[in-house]
């Protein structure tokens, strides 16, 4: 299946790095801190895999006026930036090895996240896996950022490898769409939210794991 592409595209925050367990964990503390009663997590899980700007309104209208917005965004956005940015984040299950098997094969790889580049770059290096990729395109890059395809189109440009010879792998929904809004193969490791059924119905793969894709990646090349 590998000699279908010439570049895959990954994600960062939730599939290379276990860092979204941890921007939730610090939006609940950072909510209890400040005093909000969090009664539902949807609006939280809609802004998964989105640029702050797009997270941002996400939140604001999704948990309404009495959401005090500034004084969350304050407490948690040091709370997270202490967690990731100061001390290693997590890597994935099966990320190294897919890194490594990809790279003795030769393939080009390119990471493209929601999160700021140089947080982004702060992140991989910290986690010893920056040098593995050609380019970090951050969503403070781009203009419209995940669910909308310019990240992946922008991917693809910089690249110069037309979007259909690309593999991009996500976790969140957003960022499907965004991929294959932007004409990529897509596969899927879901991560702290499963895929919604407007998702699945694209039809593109979903694995359990990183060790899954570096499996499928095998077969036939």
């Amino acid at each position: 299946m590998l000699n279908n592409f010439q570049a895959i595209v990954f994600d960062m925050d939730g599939l290379l790095l276990d860092s979204e367990t941890i921007a939730l964990a610090t939006f609940v503390e950072a909510c209890k801190e400040c005093g909000y009663d969090l009664h539902d997590m949807e609006p939280y899980y809609k802004c998964i895999g989105t640029n702050w700007p797009k997270a941002t309104q996400t939140l604001i209208s999704g948990y309404g006026k009495d959401f005090p917005f500034d004084a969350i965004s304050e407490v948690w956005g040091k709370k997270y930036h202490d967690e990731t940015l100061t001390k290693p984040v997590p890597v994935k299950e099966g990320a190294l090895q897919l890194l490594d098997y990809l790279e003795r094969e030769g393939m080009r790889k390119v990471v493209v996240t929601s999160s700021r580049k140089e947080n982004s770059v702060i992140k991989l290096t910290n986690a010893g896996l920056l040098n593995y990729f050609e380019f970090i395109l951050g969503g403070n890059q781009i203009e419209n950022g995940k669910p909308h395809p310019e990240m992946y189109l922008t991917a693809a440009e910089m690249l110069n490898v037309k979007p259909d010879k690309c593999l991009a792998i996500e976790d969140s929904d957003n960022g499907v769409l965004s991929a294959y809004n932007a004409g990529m193969t897509v596969i899927q490791v879901p991560d702290i939210n499963q895929p919604s059924d407007k998702v699945k119905a694209l039809g593109h793969t979903i694995m359990s794991s990183l060790t899954d894709i570096e499996r499928l990646l095998k077969q036939d090349s």
